[in-house]
């Protein structure tokens, strides 16, 4: 059998469609003793795996505004609502505050204007990111599972509302492997005010081994806390000493390569080693000039923390980290998207510390050449009700229904919006999107097939997209 084909497929998809009774681990080991598989390839989870076919993409940007944007305040233009606000209408929802069967409406708060050759809709909250109208496909139709940010956030990241599964970014680092030996290929970055609900559960690597969890990058300071060597240590020393550590695990490993959590460890303290000079160089931004830092908003306070986090991200993606992932809102209430309350204050705040740095990350991968081959992710976790949540005030409860998601560039084809809602944006009524449509367009623009990527566990072969057929959004792809 040769090595670079079973029957007509490349190793790691020989492993991917290999038979009932085998775990991909044990295959693997199989595999790796009879010479179908290098050394590399076995001992380190993280070696560059080719993709299924050519990909569109090379890696992804996943802006996560955390606790739910308004659709209908942002790019879900609903001009009928205009004139409505006070009036009761009957309209069913589901929120965190249970099924209603009518309510108030809150008109749109902020006027829409008309951008780019397409003509796109977008309101006064983003006039920045309306600049890029032409190169953005909106999903106008999306829905979720839950209602409530902490399921949902899960379903978002990993597929699934209960933790416990892998999520996007730690799919791809399974499927791809990373290009760059220095940085991990899945990255997350937090908003300052704190993590979102649920934490470290969103960008988990779920039942595959931990390498393929996100990890945790700081825009201030050291990137990666406990990264630096210990006080008194030198680089000779502690490389030294890293070497005996790997030696009596690689030792140990002979006879157990099914053991990916030895495999995955052995990787992680390689991968730490190189971290201690390649991180800090990545979020170091003293070569960029002013120019392209103003382009972020980095001069601007209001701006700086989300921009200087965009601007981090392009340069991982420059230097082959595959999935990066920000946040924007952490905590609860108005510190997040989650606007119960005032809309108006709640919308300004965020859009405001957003807008600017999306349109800097967007017109700089474009300068740049880096759009084509980058997908840029946009989106919350649900959308937000066209009826008030309570008596008084402007606050929107939690939409599951339908709401608003934007891709842009990595094979998307801009300027168009697919699906839509209805006339007052409380449910997705042409081409309703699911969660794991957005996922298998993901997969497919970076080359990997959503129904055939696959993990065996716990007797299954488990995917991102689930156990059922899955059809990427073959209309915006390009």
């Amino acid at each position: 059998m040769n090595k670079r084909n079973f029957c007509g497929r490349t190793r790691r998809e020989f492993l991917w469609q290999s038979g009932a009774g085998f775990g991909a681990a044990a295959l693997t080991s199989m595999l790796t003793q009879d010479g179908f598989l290098s050394a590399a390839e076995s001992l380190n989870p993280l070696a560059a795996k080719p993709p299924h076919f050519a990909p569109k993409a090379k890696s992804v940007i996943f802006l996560f505004m955390y606790g739910g944007p308004s659709h209908i305040d942002t790019f879900d233009y609903k001009p009928k609502m205009k004139g409505m606000d006070g009036k009761t209408v009957d309209v069913k929802t589901f929120g965190r505050g249970g099924r209603k069967a009518g309510g108030r409406i809150v008109e749109p708060r902020w006027d829409f204007n008309q951008y780019g050759e397409c003509g796109k809709h977008v309101s006064t909250l983003f006039p920045n990111v309306a600049k890029h109208v032409d190169d953005i496909a909106f999903l106008h139709s999306m829905t979720a599972d839950s209602p409530i940010h902490g399921s949902a956030m899960l379903m978002m990241n990993s597929g699934k509302i209960l933790s416990g599964s892998p999520a996007m970014g730690s799919w791809v680092n399974y499927g791809l492997g990373s290009v760059n030996e220095n940085l991990p290929g899945y990255v997350v970055m937090l908003d300052p005010k704190a993590g979102p609900i649920s934490g470290a559960k969103n960008w988990s690597s779920g039942y595959m081994p931990a390498t393929y969890a996100g990890t945790v990058f700081r825009s201030k300071g050291a990137p990666i806390l406990n990264l630096n060597r210990p006080a008194g240590m030198s680089q000779a020393v502690q490389r030294e000493m890293i070497d005996s550590i790997q030696a009596a695990n690689e030792r140990h490993l002979i006879g157990r390569q099914d053991n990916d959590d030895l495999a995955s460890r052995i990787s992680s303290y390689e991968l730490a080693y190189k971290m201690q000079s390649a991180a800090p160089e990545a979020v170091d931004l003293a070569d960029e000039d002013e120019r392209t830092l103003s382009m972020y908003g980095i001069d601007r306070e209001e701006t700086n923390d989300f921009g200087t986090r965009c601007l981090i991200a392009r340069r991982l993606v420059d230097r082959g980290v595959r999935f990066v992932q920000l946040y924007s809102g952490g905590a609860h209430n108005d510190d997040n998207w989650d606007a119960h309350g005032d809309l108006e204050l709640n919308h300004n705040r965020h859009a405001g510390r957003t807008d600017l740095p999306i349109a800097g990350l967007l017109a700089d991968l474009k300068q740049r050449g880096m759009l084509d081959e980058t997908l840029v992710i946009w989106g919350g976790e649900f959308g937000r009700q066209p009826t008030a949540e309570y008596a008084q005030g402007s606050g929107r409860d939690h939409n599951s229904f339908g709401f608003t998601m934007w891709m842009a560039g990595g094979g998307i084809k801009g300027g168009m919006s697919y699906g839509t809602t209805d006339e007052l944006g409380a449910a997705a009524v042409e081409n309703p999107l699911e969660v794991k449509n957005m996922h298998a367009t993901t997969l497919q623009l970076l080359g990997l097939d959503p129904n055939h990527l696959s993990y065996f566990y716990g007797g299954l072969d488990q995917k991102l997209v689930g156990v059922e057929h899955v059809e990427p959004i073959h209309d915006i792809i390009a």
